[in-house]
């Protein structure tokens, strides 16, 4: 989240907001995306084992990181609007798990959800920690639709380069003495 690392907990929960898929979205997404008859053909999806149109499990999956991104910006925002100082959130070096658990049909309203699991200080990063993270999906019937486990970086506040830190920084800085340094 758009807070220091410092700041951040494992247990800390974020609601992100809710979500309604409608069958026209759900279809136009899957006939770019995910063009599986029962992603996009009424008809045939009757006869599927989902019994109709299901949402691909990308489009959810968008949805969340969708969810997720916004959340950033409105917590930036408030935190600003109170004299606060955000943190700063950098990219996720990747997902270590994703399912797709329970199929998203055309009105179901899916409630996203980010709790911070783990946390710990970047060892290839300087000042810099990673946060691990759960993120759950989940419809208006209470069932699990989807759930992601990532990480993702965050700035320290309070960091301090250390000499050789410095130093190496500087060095990453200069493209000519990066590229000598590489050889």
């Amino acid at each position: 989240m758009t807070r220091w690392f410092e700041d951040l907990q494992a247990g800390d929960k974020f609601p992100l907001g809710s979500y309604t898929f409608s069958l026209e979205e759900i279809v136009e997404y899957n006939k770019q995306y995910d063009n599986q008859y029962f992603h996009v053909d009424p008809e045939l999806a009757k006869h599927s084992h989902f019994g109709g149109i299901i949402a691909s499990g990308w489009h959810t999956a968008c949805v969340g990181q969708r969810k997720l991104v916004d959340g950033l910006i409105a917590e930036e925002k408030l935190l600003r609007s109170i004299g606060q100082e955000p943190g700063v959130s950098g990219p996720s070096p990747g997902i270590n798990k994703m399912r797709f658990i329970t199929p998203v049909k055309p009105g179901d309203t899916v409630s996203f959800e980010l709790c911070v699991t783990d946390k710990r200080l970047s060892k290839s990063l300087p000042g810099w920690g990673l946060l691990f993270n759960n993120m759950t999906a989940i419809n208006q019937h209470n069932e699990i639709v989807y759930k992601a486990e990532f990480v993702g970086f965050s700035k320290l506040r309070d960091f301090k380069p250390n000499l050789k830190q410095r130093i190496g920084m500087w060095i990453a800085g200069i493209p000519v003495l990066r590229k000598i340094l590489q050889r």
